[in-house]
């Protein structure tokens, strides 16, 4: 068995609303990752983590699954938590064993009551967020309207680093702000490729308005941003990871769960830009009559 150090490891919990695809977005990180050979589906019952009986008859997750799986060196421990309010409690146990919180939100319905509770939860524990628009291949999805209920909803930390190509059954891949490039999809499979022209312009705007929030966190690098030196990729990440992890920016990222679209980049984002047990503060105990603190 391999053994993974603290920094390779990411704790990560999938919350939000019911039926926003965290079951479907969970299988869909396994078989990216190879961990499953084939993507099973809540309509049918054969998920990974919904395996209980009540789970497969009324096609909703009922509690907590833990689903780990690898990706580029690193350890990934996923939580896929229920979405209905019955079950907070198991979303409660989660998030406090959790580094990360990816929140799930749907294109289509956009910001739903059990997102915001799940947030509000993960904001009183201090826990780093990521938010992943789901279901961009639906009829009637838009991410723009989705990330403007996003950024009325949780404030101006929230950040995207992805942009769709496409949208509804047009959808067919993803932006990736940080590096650049565009990552087309066919049955599943990605290949990079330049950005498409019908979005460069949008792309470019929106890059820019990253990378300038990334920045002016870092004195050097905003000296050199200035002085019209172009920032690498590795250095912006790191930057950004910062901010992650001290919980003031919420990195956007949209995709198709169902189609596999993003889900790739989803798992990249996690290790890159995902906090580890390291990067997180000691844990408060009590030994006796003395409270101590836990890495």
């Amino acid at each position: 068995m391999t053994s993974f150090p603290p920094a390779r490891i990411r704790n990560v919990a999938l919350v939000g609303h019911g039926g926003s695809g965290k079951t479907t977005l969970a299988e869909a990180l396994l078989f990216t990752s190879g961990t499953i050979s084939r993507m099973g589906r809540v309509e049918d019952g054969s998920t990974t983590c919904d395996f209980d009986p009540e789970e497969i008859k009324r096609h909703i997750s009922l509690q907590t699954a833990l689903a780990p799986f690898e990706h580029d060196g690193h350890k990934i421990n996923l939580l896929d938590t229920p979405g209905y309010a019955d079950f907070v409690t198991e979303v409660a146990a989660a998030l406090r064993v959790a580094d990360l919180a990816v929140v799930v939100v749907s294109a289509v319905e956009g910001v739903e009551v059990q997102a915001e509770a799940t947030w509000r939860m993960a904001a009183e524990l201090g826990l780093p967020r990521m938010i992943f628009v789901n279901k961009c291949d639906r009829e009637r999805a838009s991410f723009e309207r989705t990330l403007d209920d996003l950024r009325e909803r949780f404030g101006a930390g929230v950040a995207p680093v992805t942009l769709p190509i496409g949208e509804e059954a047009a959808f067919s891949g993803i932006a990736d702000l940080l590096s650049d490039t565009a990552h087309l999809y066919e049955d599943g499979r990605a290949r990079t490729a330049p950005i498409p022209d019908d979005i460069a312009e949008l792309q470019q705007k929106a890059r820019d308005s990253l990378v300038e929030g990334i920045v002016v966190a870092d004195d050097a690098l905003m000296e050199r941003y200035l002085e019209g030196e172009t920032i690498s990729p590795k250095e912006l990440g790191g930057t950004l990871a910062k901010g992650v992890a001290a919980g003031v920016v919420y990195p956007v990222l949209c995709g198709s769960a169902t189609r596999l679209i993003g889900v790739d980049r989803l798992a990249a984002a996690i290790c890159e830009i995902g906090p580890s047990p390291a990067d997180r503060p000691p844990v408060k105990a009590r030994a006796g009559d003395t409270e101590v603190e836990i890495p």
